[in-house]
């Protein structure tokens, strides 16, 4: 079956620069709420979300007949990648900390234990909260200084908006929660407060709150 290639339609637009002009068939697809597509996809343009669309289904049928050879390089180059490894701990006051993958789970896990102590404690497991999400990034991690609380930020949507959960370990609840952040967390020494980035209106994290 012949697939018709997808255009993309062409609306010509006269830009200029420098005393020079020239003709731009494509320039209208630079939507000016881009930055909100990152947040909320369904802010796409129709007409190019319909285009990437047909892109995709265009490849998927050309490519159709090399899925065996995917599948194959992929594995090839799984296989070169070490699934089960475990970082050596490091001691903070009370509690060592490490990071741990396993060949079963597709994310990190964090793990703890008092010093001189044998009971082993998860108190991140990258697997769990990335279930049920179609995408998953973490952008940090923090441990309060008092080792009572957990900050964490996530991106489940690929825009690289984070939003930052503050958890109590010891019951896992939620205790706070801010959207819409550029991920990164650090704790203040007296533990009732902590450091985060935002991003300005192009996307630049150059405000800390």
């Amino acid at each position: 079956i012949k697939m018709k290639v997808p255009q993309l339609k062409k609306k010509l637009e006269i830009k200029s620069c420098h005393n020079i002009e020239w003709e731009d068939n494509y320039s209208w697809i630079h939507q000016k709420n881009i930055l909100e597509v990152l947040k909320d996809k369904s802010k796409l343009d129709s007409e190019v979300k319909k285009y990437l669309e047909e892109e995709n289904t265009y490849s998927q049928h050309h490519l159709k007949d090399t899925k065996d050879i995917q599948k194959k390089l992929f594995d090839e180059i799984k296989g070169r990648i070490k699934l089960d490894d475990e970082s050596l701990p490091y001691k903070d006051k009370n509690y060592e900390y490490w990071t741990k993958t396993t060949k079963e789970g597709n994310y990190f896990k964090k793990f703890r234990k008092k010093i001189n102590d044998s009971k082993i404690e998860c108190y991140f497991d990258g697997d769990l909260e990335a279930k049920g999400k179609k995408f998953f990034s973490t952008g940090d991690l923090a441990v309060s200084y008092d080792d009572k609380l957990l900050a964490f930020s996530i991106d489940d949507k690929g825009g690289e908006y984070f939003t930052i959960f503050v958890r109590r370990i010891s019951d896992n609840k939620i205790i706070e929660k801010i959207e819409n952040t550029a991920g990164g967390v650090l704790w203040a020494y007296d533990d009732k407060s902590f450091f985060y980035r935002k991003h300005d209106s192009q996307k630049r994290p150059r405000k800390i709150f």
